[in-house]
């Protein structure tokens, strides 16, 4: 089993930058991948960008070459830079560990609010 907490969230003017970390604690060792989402209220959770135990990293469209997703280890936490923000990114931000260990289970943080002003 896995924990996951969400932090960093906050409230930034356009073009402004933002750093989320996603800290893990438990069973991290069965951990495949973690990705972080964003959801709109009354919209779907989308996928924003993904890091996966080998290193290899995924972005949305939307996000390429403003956000960087990278991890340490050592901490058991994923972070999320996110630069040149803009109101359109405003959402609440969830990190989803990818579990295997007897199966496939997946495991969300509570999110964190990131909030774009214009």
């Amino acid at each position: 089993q896995v924990q996951l907490v969400e932090s960093g969230g906050g409230l930034v003017q356009t073009g402004g930058s933002l750093r989320l970390s996603c800290a893990a604690s438990g069973s991290t060792a069965n951990i495949k991948g973690i990705s972080w989402y964003r959801q709109v209220l009354g919209k779907q959770r989308e996928l924003v960008a993904g890091i996966n135990s080998d290193g290899t990293t995924n972005y949305a469209d939307s996000v390429k070459g403003r956000f960087a997703v990278s991890r340490d280890n050592a901490k058991n936490t994923v972070y999320l830079q996110m630069n040149s923000l803009q109101p359109e990114d405003t959402a609440l931000y969830y990190c989803k560990a990818d579990y295997l260990e007897w199966g496939y289970r997946e495991y969300w943080g509570p999110g964190t609010q990131v909030t774009v002003s214009s």
